[in-house]
């Protein structure tokens, strides 16, 4: 569905001033809060995406002369991946889920598969790491490997705790029940208290002879070396869990790993939702008759013509050359604004032509 125009969704004129603007935001978010009874939550969220473009003032120039294109298609604080389950609110918490690592569709399984009763069931610890990517390499994605040294299943006994030729018996605590049952005295009488047995831990038996490598832990400490195939288009600030690639425990599931997302900063671009921006310098001779330029992208040197007249603080478009969506191959634009230097320093021919010019053009609107 396309999104609604912005000045549309605050009720005021192209024209606006920044004041207008701010006041209409507060009247439209007081009355469709989601708190304020008969709020709108979907409106209100319309209406704050709307006030994060308009009152900033570079954001609104693109967005007049690009439209949504011009914004990265959201507000700058906004959510691009929003629409899929589980995906938290708010551009920097993004989670994606991965399952199996051979990752044949990194994208079989997001975040958030529902609550099932495997899920509380005994499990492992989950891991967190931190991981550092380039600004090209969040834009095109990365293989990353990942070395860790986790608790992991025992390759002795396979994680049963019991020592390989002998087997597991009756826990002579709970009797197999899993449970041992307290009687507790209080001023109401006796009452009975049912809690996970100290001895077998709630699995109602017990090895006849423990493994003798882990102790019966069922887990030992090891380093592994883990690939991370990061998708195209990830931001700083987003994490990847990894189901069952944290730690493991006996009888249990492993827990997960969290992979959270560094971006390094780039010298020369930014970013800002799908798009990507930077700045180019032209002198006021190149403004005012026109000129080519090399711009440098993500994609290499592209060729871009600054036509005569332009303005310094003009925006100019590069199609295709921002960053890839995450749902689908599509990618972003690339922004370029240009800034018409003025030069401090001038020789003694440049200072007459330029008077020369001046005198040409007294009285006119194109006068220095």
């Amino acid at each position: 569905m396309s999104k609604r125009d912005y000045y549309e969704v605050l009720g005021v004129s192209k024209t606006a001033s920044a004041d207008e603007i701010k006041k209409a935001f507060r009247r439209l978010a007081v009355q469709y809060h989601p708190d304020k009874q008969g709020g709108d939550e979907a409106k209100f969220k319309e209406i704050n995406e709307a006030y994060e473009v308009l009152k900033d003032q570079q954001k609104r120039q693109r967005y007049d002369q690009f439209g949504h294109a011009g914004v990265g298609g959201s507000a700058g604080g906004g959510n691009p991946f929003e629409g899929f389950g589980g995906f938290g609110g708010g551009g920097q918490n993004v989670h994606f889920d991965f399952g199996d690592l051979g990752l044949g569709d990194i994208f079989g399984s997001f975040f958030g598969g529902g609550g099932h009763a495997e899920q509380r069931q005994a499990r492992g610890r989950d891991v967190a790491m931190d991981i550092d990517l380039t600004f090209e390499q969040s834009i095109f994605g990365a293989e990353k490997s990942l070395k860790l040294t986790l608790e992991d299943i025992c390759d002795h006994c396979k994680g049963n705790t019991v020592e390989p030729g002998h087997d597991l018996k009756t826990c002579p605590t709970c009797k197999g029940s899993g449970q041992q049952v307290r009687i507790m005295n209080t001023m109401f009488g006796q009452i009975q208290q049912a809690s996970i047995c100290s001895e077998c831990r709630g699995r109602g038996r017990v090895p006849e002879k423990v493994c003798t490598v882990c102790k019966g832990s069922g887990t030992k400490r090891k380093d592994q070396t883990i690939t991370l195939k990061v998708p195209a288009g990830i931001d700083d600030g987003a994490t990847i869990r990894l189901r069952e690639r944290g730690e493991a425990i006996a009888n249990g599931a492993k827990g997960d790993l969290y992979v959270n997302i560094r971006v390094k900063p780039h010298k020369q671009f930014t970013r800002e939702g799908n798009l990507i921006l930077s700045d180019e310098h032209i002198s006021m001779i190149d403004a005012a008759l026109g000129a080519e330029l090399d711009v440098a992208t993500v994609d290499g040197v592209v060729r871009m013509k600054v036509p005569a007249g332009t303005q310094s603080g003009t925006d100019f478009k590069l199609p295709g050359h921002g960053v890839p969506h995450i749902r689908d191959s599509k990618r972003g634009d690339h922004i370029v604004t240009i800034h018409v230097d003025t030069p401090t320093k001038l020789s003694k021919k440049q200072k007459e032509l330029l008077q020369q010019f001046q005198s040409a053009t007294k009285g006119s609107r194109f006068g220095l």
